[in-house]
Formats: structure tokens, C-alpha cells, sequence
């Protein structure tokens, strides 16, 4: 019973955080084509097929449709068709619009990255908890009657939170041989203060600490924060962390299929993506969940502006391409439908292939 509510959640995880997330990006795209008055003929909520039209006065449909994940904006032209009949047209908008209309999906998704970051940094950083997972015989943990399951909070009264430079573990080290006051919460609750001798450096045995304690780290569901202008920097400095680690990762990616295409893939498709969301929700709340969307959000806009069709930045290649004098004119709209076409069967395909190695993670089988 516990695995269908657990399936059932992740599922409507998946649905509220991607389809959020792809919603946010065509509404960029929707916004900016409005602003330019370049013609929307329709704004959807979800993809076809249509199940029901939520406005449809004035030039634009505002439709809500059967598959729930995400949206999409329809605009005249948008297709390639000359459609001089409309000077509102997208294919008759100047090349800046066009360009300035495809990259307002990334920079929604990007600013939305860079908001969720800021807001976790300003508000709501967890703080960080070592939870005993062993406790060495004779140590300073045992004289004192730490047991496994306690959860180690602070060191002297110093807590650490998610952004801190030190850390907990940092604290023990630094204090090894002097006698601290550890802020403890037992496994049935109770909060304690405990006062204990570290081992000094010297008397410490092999592959133990100061404490002598086996440890795994956790957040938890307790937070803290920081002035705005701090939260911004680390706001920024978390975004360009996260571009850099999903810029390696797509590398990576590349490698893999590259030397070995039977070989689990290092990244994660829908299947994978809402196992990740849901454990994120039950073992660590609501506030690590926004914070894994604003990865998700980090990861759309850098896969977006990527120049391969028919992402957005496979058609802003494109339009560069037919804006290059004699050469540009050689691509013919039949060749460009073409080439958007063998794309999305290619990153559909591929899709289908990380889902697969997704299920068979999800069954246990394989390796990673």
C-alpha cells in the first residue's frame, strides 16, 4: 500500500514541478510575443489533445488539454509559412524579435532558478545534523552515552546550515582534545546536552574521530537565513554552480553514449526525475523539494539553449544560419521543417532510452 501512495505522489510531484517549470518557460515565450505584438494565436495548459477552451475572446485561445505536463504557445507563422496576409506574423518579425521570443523561455527558467536559490539562501536554509549510525566501544561517545539513532545539532552551541563554510564534522576536528558541550536529540526525541572529552589528535585510533562516532549527514527541517544582499550572492554563485555541474554532466552524457550506449546512462529521465522528487519530499520536505525545482529549472534552461532541434536553441541556430547573406537563402522551408522533424524523433528516441534504463533502476537491476 505504502509503494502505490509513494508511486502516487511522486507522479503528482513530477506533474506540479515539471509541468511548472515547462509552463514558465512558454510563458516567457508568450509574454515576450505579446509585448512585441507578434500574433499568439493559442496559450495551452498541458499538450493536446484539447478538453477544453478557457477564454477565447480577443485574438488568443487559452486552451486546457488532456496531457497535464507543462504548456505550449502557438503563434502565427511560427511554422514557416510566409503568411504576408498578417504583418504580425512571427515569420515576418525582425530577426532580434524572433531571437529575443525564442530565449524568453530560457531566461523564465533561468530567473526562476536564480529566485528559488536566492529565496532558499535569504529564508529558508536548513540547517545541517549528524545523525550516529555507530558508536566505538570506549570512546569519548560512549562514556558520555551517546547511542546509535541520537542526532548530533551543534558543537558549543554552533549550528551549521546548508551554506555554512564549516561544518559539524569541521567542529569535532577543530576542538579534538578539549572538553564541548554537544547539543544531542535522542532517537525517541528528547533534546539533551551533553559534555564530552574529545580524544587530542594524538590518541585518536585509526579510522576513527575525535568522538568516535560512525556519522551520516542530514538536513534538517529546521531553517535559518541571511540578509538579502549575502542571499543574492549565493544565489548567483549557486546558479553558476549548478550550470557548471549540469554542463558536465551533459559532457558525460555525450561520453557514455559515445563508447558505451549499453551502459546506464549518468543522467535521469521523467521515470527517474519523479523518484528523485518524491524521496526529496518524504525524507526532507517541501523546502528541499523547491530547491531540487530550481535545479530542474537550471537544467531546462541550459538544455534549451542548446543548438539541436527543435529546442529553442536548435531554431535560434537556424534563424542565425538563413540570416547569413547567399547562404541563408539556401535553406528552403522544407529542408527546415525536415530537420526540426528528424530531431524531435531523435530526442523522443532518446528519451525512451533513458526511461528504460529509469525502470529497470527502479526494479533493482543493473548498475550506476
Amino acid at each position: 500500500m505504502n509503494t502505490i501512495i509513494d508511486t502516487i505522489e511522486a507522479i503528482i510531484l513530477f506533474v506540479v514541478v515539471l509541468g511548472g517549470l515547462v509552463l514558465l518557460h512558454e510563458l516567457g515565450h508568450f509574454v515576450v510575443a505579446r509585448i512585441a505584438r507578434v500574433r499568439v494565436l493559442e496559450f495551452g495548459i498541458g499538450f493536446p489533445p484539447r478538453a477544453k477552451v478557457l477564454r477565447s475572446k480577443g485574438e488568443t485561445i487559452y486552451t486546457l488539454n488532456w496531457l497535464p505536463i507543462g504548456g505550449f504557445v502557438r503563434l502565427e507563422g511560427e511554422d514557416g509559412d510566409e503568411a504576408e496576409s498578417d504583418p504580425r506574423s512571427f515569420v515576418l518579425a525582425k530577426l532580434p524579435v524572433k531571437l529575443l521570443i525564442l530565449v524568453a523561455g530560457v531566461g523564465m527558467n533561468l530567473i526562476l532558478a536564480l529566485a528559488i536559490f536566492t529565496s532558499f539562501a535569504w529564508f529558508a536554509t536548513p540547517f545541517t545534523a549528524l545523525t550516529l549510525t555507530s558508536v566505538a566501544p570506549g570512546s569519548p561517545a560512549a562514556t558520555a552515552g551517546l547511542a546509535v539513532g541520537d542526532t548530533l545539532l551543534a558543537v558549543n552551541g554552533s549550528r551549521y546550515d546548508f551554506y555554512s563554510e564549516a561544518s559539524l564534522s569541521d567542529a569535532l576536528r577543530t576542538h579534538a582534545g578539549e572538553t564541548v558541550t554537544l547539543s544531542v536529540v535522542h532517537a525517541d526525541g528528547t533534546r539533551d546536552e551533553k559534555t564530552v572529552t574529545l580524544r587530542a589528535p594524538a590518541q585518536i585510533p585509526a579510522g576513527q574521530g575525535a568522538l568516535g562516532v560512525g556519522i551520516e549527514g542530514k538536513l534538517l527541517q529546521e531553517y535559518t537565513g541571511r540578509p538579502l544582499d549575502k542571499a543574492v550572492g549565493i544565489g548567483v554563485s549557486e546558479t553558476g554552480r549548478w550550470f557548471g555541474l549540469i554542463l558536465g554532466g551533459l559532457g558525460d552524457l555525450v561520453r557514455s553514449v559515445a563508447t558505451n550506449p549499453t551502459q546506464a546512462p549518468p543522467v535521469s529521465g521523467p521515470v527517474g526525475i519523479a523518484t528523485s522528487l518524491g524521496d526529496t519530499f518524504r525524507n526532507s520536505g517541501l523546502v528541499m523539494t523547491i530547491y531540487v525545482a530550481g535545479i530542474l529549472s537550471a537544467n531546462l534552461a541550459l538544455v534549451n539553449v542548446l543548438p539541436f532541434p527543435p529546442l529553442d536553441g536548435g531554431r535560434i541556430f537556424v534563424l542565425l544560419l538563413k540570416s547569413i547573406p547567399r547562404y541563408g537563402t539556401r535553406i528552403s522551408l522544407r529542408a527546415e521543417r525536415l530537420t526540426y522533424a528528424i530531431g524531435f524523433i531523435a530526442l523522443f528516441g532518446f528519451l525512451i532510452w533513458i526511461t528504460v534504463f529509469d525502470v529497470i533502476r527502479g526494479l533493482g537491476g543493473g548498475t550506476q
